[in-house]
């Protein structure tokens, strides 16, 4: 598989042996763009890759401009949910010819970038 960072060995293989799970998953991309044409480079990407998306049953759940940092030491230039309805449908986009044609697009754009899968903790308290 080829993926536009290098991935985390022990966190993919994490993700991956959670395969099978059929629940949706959504993963929370933190991006940080290189100057100078990063940002338009990821909307060449974003057009390219939301073909693939669709077909892995995809979609954007939320984007948005990051402001600046009120806890922590990160600086992100872009935020977005993107759900998949299984790990295994993410797995199969990332994996496709298709998407290591344009994997490049993502790599190209971005000084930093995080991708953390996430799933629902349940009932959170209410006041």
């Amino acid at each position: 598989m080829t993926l536009p960072e290098t991935p985390n060995e022990a966190g993919f293989a994490a993700f991956s042996a959670q395969a099978g799970d059929d629940s949706p998953v959504v993963m929370l991309n933190l991006l940080a763009f290189v100057p100078d044409g990063g940002r338009e480079r990821y909307e060449e990407y974003a057009t390219a890759v939301a073909p693939l998306l669709e077909k892995a049953g995809g979609r954007i759940v939320f984007a948005a401009d990051s402001s600046p940092v009120l806890l922590g030491e990160g600086s992100w230039d872009l935020v977005a949910l993107v759900e998949y309805p299984s790990r295994q449908a993410f797995l199969e986009m990332v994996g496709s010819p298709e998407y290591a044609a344009i994997a490049h697009l993502r790599t190209e754009a971005l000084a930093k970038g995080e991708l953390h899968p996430v799933s629902p903790v349940g009932e959170l308290p209410q006041r």
